[in-house]
């Protein structure tokens, strides 16, 4: 590499011309991609553990139980996808930051 190329890229860019983000910065699109992935992965994992736990009290409730009812059992599940949507949009569990650690280096931090 020759000196005069070193000058020339050190030269400020002109107002115009477009300005590609630092090489040590991630893009902010990939970073909100892979974030929304991250947050919905833990919504399903979290909603998951919820759907197993509840099967268990149901093949231990007995015939009469309130958890043998069609009607009741669909509206827990209904009110377990909420829980488990506004946990992982806490990110209650670290899961959504644990994965954004490894896909994106320096944005696994909460950042709400």
């Amino acid at each position: 590499m020759r000196i005069d190329d070193l000058r020339n890229a050190s030269m400020p860019l002109s107002a115009d011309a477009p300005v590609a983000p630092a090489a040590d910065q991630p893009d902010p699109a990939h970073v909100a991609k892979a974030t929304q992935a991250a947050v919905e992965f833990e919504r399903f994992f979290v909603s998951h553990m919820l759907r197993t736990m509840r099967s268990s009290t149901r093949a231990m409730a007995d015939e009469d139980s309130v958890f043998n009812n069609r009607v009741n059992q669909d509206m827990q599940d209904m009110a377990d996808d909420l829980l488990a949507g506004n946990m992982a949009g806490q990110r209650a569990f670290g899961i959504a930051d644990a994965i954004l650690r490894q896909l994106v280096p320096g944005a696994g931090d909460r950042k709400t």
